[in-house]
C-alpha cells in the first residue's frame, strides 16, 4: 500500500491510480471471499439459532461486494484472477469452521474481521482527499466489519476449541489472500 497522501512519493512507489486500483481489486476479492465464508457457514448452520445472525452478516457482505463490483466496472479495474480460488476457499473455511460448531464459526468471523479492520484502516489512511468518497465507503464498511467482530465475540467466539490457534491460522490465511489478491 502507498503511504498517507501527505508524504512525498518515492521512486518505485506505485502511482496513486495504481494503488487505488489495487485497493479496489483486493477489497472486491475480500468481500467476495467473505460472502462465500457465510455461505459455507449457512450450509452447515442454516437451521440453527445462529442462522438469522449469519444471514444478516452475509447480507452486509453482499452489499460490500456489490459496491466493489460497481467500482471495478466504473474504474475499469481488473479483478483478481484468484476469484475461483477464493470461492472454494471461502466456502470451505465457512463450512469447516461451522462443522466445528457455532463458536468456531464465530471465531472465524472474529479472526477475519479483525484482519479486515486493520487492512481497511491502512487503506483509509493512505487515500488522499481526491478519494474522499472511496475513503468514506471503506470507513463505512470497516464499521460494519467491526460490528461482525462484536457479534462473533458476543456469540462466544473466544470459547471455541483451540481459539488462539484457529484465529492465528485464519488471520495468516487472510493476510496471504490480501497479498495475493492485490497483484494477481
Amino acid at each position: 500500500m502507498s503511504e498517507p497522501a501527505d508524504l512525498p512519493r518515492l521512486p518505485g512507489d506505485p502511482a496513486p491510480c495504481a494503488a487505488v486500483a489495487r485497493m479496489i481489486r483486493v477489497d472486491h476479492a475480500g468481500e467476495f471471499g467473505a460472502k462465500q465464508i457465510y455461505a459455507g457457514q449457512l450450509a452447515v448452520l442454516g437451521r440453527s439459532r445462529h442462522a438469522e445472525t449469519l444471514r444478516h452478516m452475509q447480507e452486509q457482505e453482499q452489499h460490500h461486494l456489490d459496491t466493489f463490483s460497481r467500482l471495478i466496472a466504473e474504474r475499469r479495474v481488473r479483478p483478481t484472477a484468484l476469484l475461483p480460488v477464493w470461492r472454494v476457499a471461502g466456502f470451505a473455511l465457512g463450512a469447516v469452521t461451522a462443522a466445528l460448531g457455532p463458536r468456531a464459526a464465530m471465531a472465524c468471523t472474529v479472526a477475519v474481521e479483525e484482519t479486515i479492520d486493520a487492512h481497511y484502516a491502512r487503506q483509509a489512511a493512505a487515500l488522499g482527499e481526491d478519494e474522499s468518497v472511496l475513503r468514506a465507503t471503506i470507513e463505512e464498511f470497516r464499521a460494519e466489519e467491526l460490528e461482525h467482530r462484536d457479534i462473533g465475540l458476543a456469540n462466544e467466539a473466544e470459547q471455541a476449541p483451540f481459539y488462539r490457534l484457529l484465529s492465528a491460522a485464519i488471520r495468516t490465511g487472510c493476510k496471504t489472500a490480501i497479498a495475493l489478491s492485490e497483484n494477481i
